[in-house]
């Protein structure tokens, strides 16, 4: 005997996905005046908070698929927003550096990004905007600090 499907207005993936595109939307609207996507955006945030990284570990933590990453970089390092070294131990390493304009891109959006966040906490609630991303961080598997 099989259990019954929650309601489409309490499943928690539709949940997710609903709330994921009122989040992107006015992170969009921002993003629209410049010459970046959201997940070049997420690229260039990631390293400005975390400074240079291998790929692996930047695709990780930009919440990307590798061979994406991969093409993102790419495009970013030809913008001139990254730049892209071989580790001197381990030549099949790629590191992954925010340059000047790329940091550029991100302090010219600071603000607007910070309003964004703070439209969301006066929607919720300073509390409880902070207990979602806690939340929100248990259900993520490879959730860093």
């Amino acid at each position: 005997m099989s259990k019954s499907l929650p309601s489409t207005n309490r499943s928690l993936p539709i949940a997710l996905i609903r709330a994921r595109e009122g989040v992107m939307a006015p992170i969009r609207d921002m993003l629209s005046e410049t010459s970046i996507t959201e997940q070049q955006w997420r690229v260039l945030r990631v390293l400005a908070d975390f400074g240079r990284m291998d790929t692996k570990t930047l695709a990780d933590r930009s919440s990307l698929l590798f061979p994406s990453l991969t093409r993102i970089a790419a495009t970013l390092r030809d913008k001139g927003f990254v730049t892209q070294t071989r580790d001197d131990q381990d030549r099949r390493r790629q590191l992954i550096e925010i340059t000047a304009a790329g940091q550029r891109i991100i302090n010219d959006h600071a603000p607007q990004a910070a309003q964004i966040a703070e439209g969301f906490k006066d929607i919720l609630g300073a509390a409880e905007y902070e207990t979602l991303l806690d939340l929100l961080t248990r259900l993520d598997p490879g959730a860093q600090d």
